[in-house]
């Protein structure tokens, strides 16, 4: 029986998506910091404790599409464009889920939203801007924890649409 190559990955940061990630054998990187409760913003926080450039790190949020729970994955440097959302998804409307909805369904707390690993696998996103860079960064499923991988394999893993959803990507 062939042997199976390991990823690199911290045995402590193991979470539904860093399990998530190896299981479908891609090259990943997590990547950690001290999350500081009072931060903002999760993803501008993310961005400047790993010192990564914000267009590369990407922030999971969850609306409703039409009644569906769908995950958008954008650049934290960016908002989502709730209508642009809707149409990528093949709705006609979209808003902002219940925060509780969010975390029942996925798994997942708050800024520590992952689109790998959910309990029940959304919908999901990805906005364009992620073609433009070799890797991406995005939760790893833990506040203060970020995972690292390439575009073409998150959109995989998530069976993500990719459309451009995102306003204010630069």
């Amino acid at each position: 029986m062939a042997k199976k190559k390991r990823q690199p990955r911290q045995q402590q940061a193991a979470t539904p998506a860093t399990l998530a990630a190896a299981r479908a054998e891609v090259k990943f990187t997590t990547h950690s910091y001290e999350h500081d409760p009072s931060a903002p913003s999760y993803g501008a926080e993310a961005a400047e404790a790993l010192g990564i450039a914000p267009e590369r790190v990407f922030k999971t949020l969850v609306a409703e599409v039409d009644g569906t729970l769908t995950v958008a994955v954008v650049p934290v440097s960016a908002s989502l464009d709730l209508k642009a959302l809707a149409s990528a998804a093949d709705g006609k409307r979209a808003v902002m889920a219940d925060p509780a909805a969010v975390e029942r369904s996925t798994g997942y707390v708050l800024g520590g939203i992952s689109p790998l690993g959910q309990r029940r696998p959304l919908p999901t996103v990805l906005d364009e801007s992620a073609s433009a860079h070799a890797t991406v960064c995005v939760s790893a499923g833990r506040r203060g924890l970020e995972i690292e991988l390439a575009p073409d394999d998150l959109a995989a893993l998530t069976r993500a649409a990719r459309a451009p959803i995102a306003r204010g990507v630069s």
